[in-house]
């Protein structure tokens, strides 16, 4: 009985993750590859995009602060962020990426700045949700 509640708990997150638009078709395909002899596939997975995403966030912030502005390396550093984001399927998170790399291209510091700051924003929402969902799903199990 508190297993299927719990089922249509994960569902219900799991579903809303997409309907805010945090999470695309990417995501559905990293589910399909986890089975029996790999359940903790797509937990693992996102560990892995949290590890690499804050190396990538903590590059950035560094990379801002200097001056002259390195437009070339904020967007080779933004450009792998948001393969990583996308190889996740963190919708949210890879279109704030894509907004920060036109603002690299024209070489608009103010907008880079703004839009890192939306980056994190939705990079630290999706983490909390995403986390959520994970726990509740890893006890439905």
């Amino acid at each position: 009985m508190e297993g299927n509640k719990l089922q249509r708990q994960a569902a219900c997150m799991r579903n809303a993750l997409f309907d805010q638009g945090y999470l695309d078709e990417q995501f559905i395909q990293l589910e399909d590859l986890q089975d029996e002899a790999n359940p903790n596939f797509v937990e693992e997975v996102v560990k892995l995009f949290y590890s690499d995403s804050a190396r990538f966030i903590r590059n950035i912030d560094l990379t801002l602060n200097n001056s002259p502005s390195d437009f070339v390396k904020l967007d080779n550093i933004m450009h792998q962020f948001k393969g990583s984001s996308s190889s996740i399927g963190a919708k949210k998170v890879k279109q704030r990426c894509t907004q920060f790399q036109e603002y690299c291209k024209i070489g608009n510091f103010e907008g880079c700045m703004r839009t890192f700051q939306e980056v994190k924003q939705e990079h630290a929402a999706l983490k909390k949700k995403i986390e959520s969902y994970l726990q509740v799903a890893r006890q439905a199990r």
